[in-house]
């Protein structure tokens, strides 16, 4: 018997032995994201919390809020990209529902929920896409259906009619009939995020898509030892789908900027771009290391893969909006 897309996310990805959960290999065993291709990219997100604590006129603790911290590799490299004098500051945390990973800095709290009160900066990368929600489909009279799936075979059956509130969703933020994944939980999840900054920022690094972009087949897919598979909700594979980032950002009610990764990243330093051969002449391990950085750099920007993310940031509380991201 089938169940709704969110209650079989939720058991399948944060159920006793789910996906998340379990102990014996993490997300990186499973699928490539911007924090494990390269330091640049924790690189760049530590340039993101210099700049809000200097809007925040470099508070006594500094507050460094990690979501969906997996196995604490994005924290771990943040804390090394610091420079010292901020470092000295911060109170790191690590939001995540698995077991704390041996090894971790003692230094970083981990914890299975946002802290209540945040004096910093809050960043949730690739996080929302595996917030569990339904799915509904039209039906061949044009009423909406919550689509069903059996848990061990991924199998689909149409099943009541949606609900009011993801008909209320579905009316507001997506443009026409089809399969449609109904984002009302990613906004709330968000929402609450941001509802938990005091003074700084928050910011969600995500793949995802707007209104007029909506895929009218969906984006729900499944994730295995690096290769895309069938979504099937049984905890052996990463369930996920793509956010809904205009109803996301609107649903925080703060002021907000949203540009792909490709731009954020350049404007933070990141380039692409070859090193000059003249330094493959004078300085030949320099130039193979710069063309090293340069590789990472391009796979981090490239507007076909990791650069197509969206960066969406708010801000709270800060006088200097224009200077302190990008």
């Amino acid at each position: 018997m089938g169940v709704g897309w969110r209650l079989a996310m939720q058991t399948a990805l944060y159920g006793r032995d789910g996906f998340f959960v379990r102990q014996h290999d993490g997300p990186a065993d499973h699928f490539r994201t911007s924090v494990h291709a390269s330091p640049l990219f924790a690189g760049a997100l530590a340039r993101v919390a210099e700049r809000v604590d200097a809007a925040l006129g470099r508070p006594r603790v500094f507050d460094l809020v990690d979501v969906g911290a997996g196995r604490g590799e994005l924290i771990t490299a943040l804390l090394a990209s610091l420079p010292v004098a901020l470092a000295g500051r911060v109170r790191a945390t690590a939001v995540e529902v698995a077991p704390r990973p041996a090894g971790l800095d003692p230094a970083v709290h981990w914890r299975p929920d946002v802290p209540a009160e945040i004096t910093g900066l809050l960043i949730a990368t690739e996080w929302l896409d595996n917030v569990p929600l339904d799915i509904v489909e039209t039906d061949e009279h044009g009423r909406l259906r919550k689509v069903l799936v059996d848990r061990a075979t991924g199998t689909e059956t149409l099943g009541a009619e949606a609900d009011p509130a993801d008909r209320f969703w579905t009316s507001r933020w997506w443009p026409g009939p089809g399969r449609i994944e109904v984002g009302w939980p990613r906004d709330a999840a968000w929402a609450d995020a941001v509802g938990s900054i005091r003074r700084g920022a928050a910011l969600c690094v995500d793949y995802g898509h707007v209104k007029a972009e909506r895929p009218v087949l969906g984006t729900l897919t499944g994730f295995r030892h690096g290769r895309q598979v069938i979504p099937v909700p049984d905890g052996g594979c990463d369930v996920t789908a793509h956010v809904a980032m205009d109803a996301v950002a609107a649903a925080a009610g703060v002021p907000h900027r949203m540009v792909r990764q490709w731009e954020a990243l350049r404007a933070l330093g990141v380039d692409g771009s070859r090193p000059p051969l003249d330094l493959a002449r004078t300085d030949p391990a320099g130039y193979l290391r710069a063309l090293g950085a340069a590789g990472a750099a391009a796979e981090l920007t490239d507007p076909n893969g990791l650069g197509s993310h969206w960066w969406l940031c708010h801000t709270i509380g800060l006088t200097d909006r224009g200077t302190m991201l990008w």
